[in-house]
């Protein structure tokens, strides 16, 4: 829902929305380097943090304006939120950061829908002989506690822990494809900007992305032309019993964003 998101952002002539993208690796290697290199650490701490933080600074907008000519641009990042307080020490100005969640019911559906659809492929998280990943219970289990779904569950638990997700717009998939005006207002809200009237009949695919390096399909971000509701059938793919399971261990997620009382 993301991309969806991304995509309708792109309608806006004053906005560069990007895919998936890697500023913040950039951001981490640069981190490593100030944190371990002997002359950051023989250097005056006072002046050798300024000057991290302005180099820090210096690359975001040097990236962002060698990006587009646009005059605003939403990058997107896997993991920047639970960055927050590390952007907002070396931003000129407090960040804005949007985060889409959607019923974990529907994201672990949408995932087995797409595992059964390849069964002309091998999968390396199914092995029949150590009776791994073998049923539908047990795949939905493997990808709550690994990346990305795990890793991004575990992220915005600590988002919520620290009281960071109160600084960030969070956003359930499911108002956007229902209420998409209403959504979208409350977004330029969020980031100050003017709303700008967006076709949610027509949207252009045009942020695109091959998760396939990421051992998921290729085309896992397409959407579709019309802004519509999504269909709940969570229960149909998955089953009540494993339903109800996910509701129990992950209630925290799940009331938080009032999918469950």
């Amino acid at each position: 829902m993301s991309t969806l998101l991304q995509c309708i952002l792109n309608q806006n002539p004053s906005i560069c929305a990007t895919p998936t993208d890697p500023v913040l690796e950039y951001l981490f290697a640069a981190r490593n380097n100030y944190t371990k290199t002997p002359e950051v650490k023989a250097m005056d701490k006072e002046l050798a943090l300024k000057t991290w933080r302005g180099f820090c600074r210096g690359g975001l907008n040097g990236y962002a304006e060698s990006y587009t000519d646009r005059p605003n641009i939403c990058i997107k990042t896997r993991g920047a939120t639970i960055h927050y307080r590390w952007f907002e020490s070396f931003m000129a100005y407090k960040p804005k950061m949007i985060c889409m969640v959607r019923d974990l019911r529907s994201v672990v559906a949408s995932m087995e829908k797409i595992h059964r659809k390849s069964t002309e492929n091998s999968s390396d998280m199914v092995n029949h002989g150590e009776m791994k990943g073998t049923s539908t219970p047990k795949r939905v289990a493997m990808w709550l506690n690994s990346p990305p779904v795990g890793m991004a569950l575990e992220r915005l638990q600590q988002c919520i822990r620290e009281g960071i997700n109160r600084d960030i717009l969070i956003l359930r998939a499911e108002d956007l494809t229902t209420n998409p005006d209403v959504v979208m207002r409350k977004a330029y809200a969020y980031l100050n900007l003017p709303y700008y009237k967006h076709n949610f009949d027509n949207v252009e695919q045009s942020v695109k992305e091959d998760d396939s390096v990421y051992g998921l399909t290729a085309d896992l971000h397409t959407i579709r032309n019309k802004v519509s509701p999504l269909k709940f059938d969570a229960v149909e793919v998955l089953g009540m019993d494993v339903c109800d399971q996910i509701n129990k261990n992950f209630s925290w997620y799940q009331k938080s964003f009032g999918y469950i009382q």
